[in-house]
């Protein structure tokens, strides 16, 4: 570090050029592919995922830190709760009835899916936001 006038050590040149780089690059969604598979795909895995019949590692390359920190912590919680109950997991079925999504900027869709089950209907809401030219889940909600 360089040493700046008031004496503190102040941050180099070249560290602001090998951000550019190195951190994360937002993708614009025309070099982005479409978003509607993986949103199903994501909306599916969530609830197998939930009923124990998939691993959240599954989905760590598809999800942001905090998205992925937030299914683990569910997926332990449901597990815990069968194991209570004395219930194995199961793969669920389920049935997409409706996507509906939305940009609100380039590189950003919102989308909520719903699915129906054997026992109750619900919704997902998705954030996906372009990075490192793949779309990645910054935040899902199962309401």
């Amino acid at each position: 570090m360089v040493a700046s006038a008031s004496g503190t050590a102040a941050e180099p040149r070249h560290a602001h050029i090998a951000d550019d780089y190195f951190s994360r690059q937002r993708t614009p969604s025309s070099a982005l592919p479409d978003p509607e598979p993986l949103l199903l795909n994501l909306a599916r895995g969530v609830l197998e995922v939930l009923a124990g019949a998939r691993e959240a590692d599954q989905f760590a390359r598809w999800l942001a830190e905090d998205a992925y920190r937030k299914l683990v912590i569910r997926s332990n919680l449901a597990a815990r709760a069968r194991s209570a109950r004395g219930v194995r997991a199961a793969r669920p079925h389920h049935t997409i009835l409706a996507l509906r999504q939305m940009s609100p900027a380039d590189g950003v869709v919102e989308a909520v899916v719903v699915i129906a089950g054997p026992h109750r209907t619900r919704a997902i809401a998705i954030r996906l936001e372009g990075m490192d030219g793949r779309w990645r889940a910054a935040s899902l909600a199962l309401l």
